[in-house]
């Protein structure tokens, strides 16, 4: 393991600067109590196994699905031995995602310009090979016990990396248009926002792209600030989240309590028909959370014309905002596991570039009457 100092030059936060070059999300790894039984989950919500790692290809460690749909990609795995990492990691945490992978054109450079200003290094720039060819890696500490992994894969042809198998295709798994991953919220204690806003400019030189405190994000019980971090061009942005003192235990708080701190809280998956895709969501199972009736009566004067029914919006339970660029479209899952902890967005974008800012208090007034009912409020 390689441990670098922080710089102590600091740069204007708006500062746009590419230490290297991001492409994209290359996949997140969730490090869950039963892997096989969770793909059966995210078949619910569209997504196709498409690879496996386990006993049968060599790999004496874990069992791990690699589960797609549109450009998601996510790993499963569940370790063989309860004295595993992975084993501890889950006992603690319960199910949840221990690994962001990015997906960069240099591994070394990523590596290199994240340790020295200050990232903490897990794993050096390896290169793993098989007869599909070589694929590059290097991972960085980041909140809590949560990895950022820098992959370049240009160079290899299978099915995920090493170890992996490709599997028959699954025609039980229909998709459900969910195309891309929007965004990924970590949850971080009281006083760390501005440590990792900083850190995620310093080392990895992300920008600030919006940042929301305490008065635009509360209830009459309960608020939370946020600031969210941007790389240059945009695709990738980490909303980071911190609780603020309340009459009653925040949503992230609960979050803290049960995960057993930081972690990413969820996973927001763009869709280009929100409407179709929830439906076919909540047809199989997938549980979201519901606002008031009065929401959806205020809801036309408040956002004006859009090309959706705002009939099917009400139905289905969906949100919208509008900023200068445009409106969004999203709906919150309910947690994705018995822990009050990680849960799921849908989003569909028409222009806009914000968050939802708008539905925030209708949302978080629906999220503490879920604490009230578990007790946690």
């Amino acid at each position: 393991m390689t441990t670098t100092a922080p710089i102590t030059a600091v740069r204007p936060m708006d500062e746009e600067a590419d230490l290297f070059k991001i492409n994209a999300v290359d996949h997140l790894e969730f490090w869950v109590g039963n892997a096989k039984q969770s793909v059966f989950f995210w078949k619910a919500l569209g997504f196709k196994p498409v690879a496996y790692s386990g006993l049968e290809t060599g790999n004496r460690r874990y069992a791990s699905w690699v589960v797609q749909q549109g450009q998601i990609r996510l790993v499963l795995s569940t370790p063989y031995s309860a004295h595993d990492e992975m084993a501890a990691h889950q006992m603690l945490h319960g199910d949840g995602v221990k690994t962001i992978a990015m997906e960069v054109e240099d591994v070394q450079a990523a590596w290199r310009e994240t340790t020295a200003r200050g990232a903490k290094g897990v794993q050096p720039p390896t290169e793993a090979r098989d007869d599909h060819g070589a694929i590059r890696t290097a991972i960085i500490q980041g909140y809590g016990q949560t990895h950022f992994q820098f992959v370049d894969r240009a160079d290899y042809a299978g099915p995920f990396k090493p170890t992996y198998k490709a599997l028959p295709e699954d025609k039980t798994a229909v998709p459900t248009g969910l195309a891309a991953i929007d965004h990924i919220v970590g949850n971080v204690e009281l006083g760390k926002m501005n440590f990792w806003v900083n850190w995620f400019h310093q080392a990895m030189g992300f920008r600030q792209i919006v940042h929301y405190d305490d008065k635009v994000i509360h209830t009459e019980y309960s608020a939370l600030m946020s600031k969210v971090m941007g790389n240059g061009n945009g695709r990738i942005k980490f909303p980071i989240n911190e609780p603020a003192a309340g009459k009653k235990k925040s949503q992230i708080e609960e979050y803290l309590d049960y995960y057993v701190g930081p972690g990413v809280q969820h996973l927001a998956m763009i869709t280009g028909d929100i409407v179709k895709t929830v439906r076919a969501l909540r047809e199989r199972g997938i549980e979201f959370l519901r606002v008031p009736q009065a929401y959806y009566d205020a809801l036309p004067d408040r956002i004006g014309p859009i090309k959706e029914k705002y009939d099917d919006i009400a139905e289905l339970g969906i949100l919208a905002d509008r900023d200068d660029e445009g409106y969004l479209l999203q709906i919150f899952s309910r947690p994705i596991q018995d822990r009050p902890t990680v849960f799921l967005e849908v989003i569909q974008r028409r222009g806009a570039r914000g968050f939802g800012v708008g539905n925030f208090r209708a949302l978080f007034e629906s999220i503490e009457i879920e604490q009230e009912k578990r007790g946690n409020l």
